[in-house]
């Protein structure tokens, strides 16, 4: 029987019952572009302002320690860097942290959680462009 005990009760643990979900889950660089196209997928659109976890592989980072990096759907040797708009690679998300990067090898998954941003963004300091990103983050 629902009582409102209940239905109190359960409204005040689905927030924990989706972020333990979540942690457990960590999202698929794909899962954020459209399956055909340059597009981003729906599940992006939706994301946006919103912390996600997301796992893939960090690419060796463009300088010395700096405080993003781009995380892969598969391991690269080198990173993808990208000039234009048009250009930007469908399997890859700018991540930003508070901290100075420790460089991971590029051959070992991680998992990265930070406040999805989308449009495009051109850092300042490195002139680095994304399109899709990742801030506040932190990995492991």
């Amino acid at each position: 029987m629902l009582t409102r005990r209940r239905l109190i009760a359960s409204a005040l643990a689905t927030p924990f019952i989706t972020t333990a979900a979540a942690a457990e889950d960590p999202l698929k660089v794909r899962e954020l572009y459209q399956a055909k196209g340059r597009g981003l997928s729906d599940l992006a659109k939706a994301s946006a302002g919103k912390r996600l976890t997301v796992e893939g592989f960090m690419a060796p980072p463009l300088k010395a320690e700096s405080r993003f990096f781009v995380l892969t759907k598969m391991p690269m040797a080198v990173c993808p860097f990208c000039e234009t708009e048009a250009e930007w690679p469908n399997d890859i998300v700018a991540v930003y942290t508070k901290r100075i990067v420790d460089v991971t090898p590029f051959n070992v998954k991680i998992v990265t959680s930070g406040v999805l941003e989308l449009g495009a963004y051109k850092d300042p300091e490195t002139g680095f462009l994304s399109m899709i990103r990742l801030t506040d983050a932190s990995y492991g």
